[in-house]
């Protein structure tokens, strides 16, 4: 399989998520930790750097590395952003504008402006999630198995979840 010459223009994606890993694991109080995983069943194992606050209100953070190049970012528990969301030619990504998207997502996060819960309906169960700082808010939701909601209920996420901002590094307080 070739790679898509136009798609090289995403690695730098790859860059920006490592010095953002780096910057936030220097600033805040948190472990980090790295792993092989599936996206999805269909999927190659890709790394993945995750971000774990030392505070359990705190909402984790999770990249994984792409062969695109490209990056899914996860922050708490359902807010999933894949970049580029298309790498062909015609969409034409610019990657320093998603570069500055996961930058925006992540100082919302670590700022505490992620919200999360489930909710039931006829249907189902959904979950929904807001994400509010400077530059964005905006909303997301998508439906829940029944073993994910019935554990994501227990997990105390069938009110509304407030994530707390990530506690600072003692040097940095």
């Amino acid at each position: 399989m070739r790679a898509d010459p136009h798609a090289a223009r995403f690695a730098v994606l790859h860059d920006a998520a490592e010095a953002l890993l780096d910057e936030l694991a220097g600033r805040y109080v948190v472990d980090r930790r790295e792993s092989k995983e599936l996206l999805g069943p269909a999927d190659a194992l890709v790394r993945m750097e995750r971000l774990m606050p030392r505070t359990p209100a705190a909402a984790p953070l999770a990249i994984a590395f792409t062969e695109t190049p490209g990056i899914a970012v996860r922050l708490g528990r359902w807010w999933v952003e894949s970049l580029p969301t298309c790498a062909c030619e015609v969409c034409d990504e610019d990657p320093a504008r998603l570069v500055d998207v996961v930058r925006t997502q992540a100082s919302a996060l670590v700022e505490g402006g992620l919200w999360e819960r489930v909710r039931r309906g006829v249907g189902g169960s959904w979950f929904e999630s807001r994400l509010i700082g400077e530059g964005i808010n905006a909303r997301r939701e998508g439906p829940l198995t029944r073993g994910d909601a019935r554990e994501a209920r227990r997990s105390g996420f069938a009110a509304a979840v407030q994530w707390a901002p990530w506690p600072l590094s003692p040097e940095q307080s």
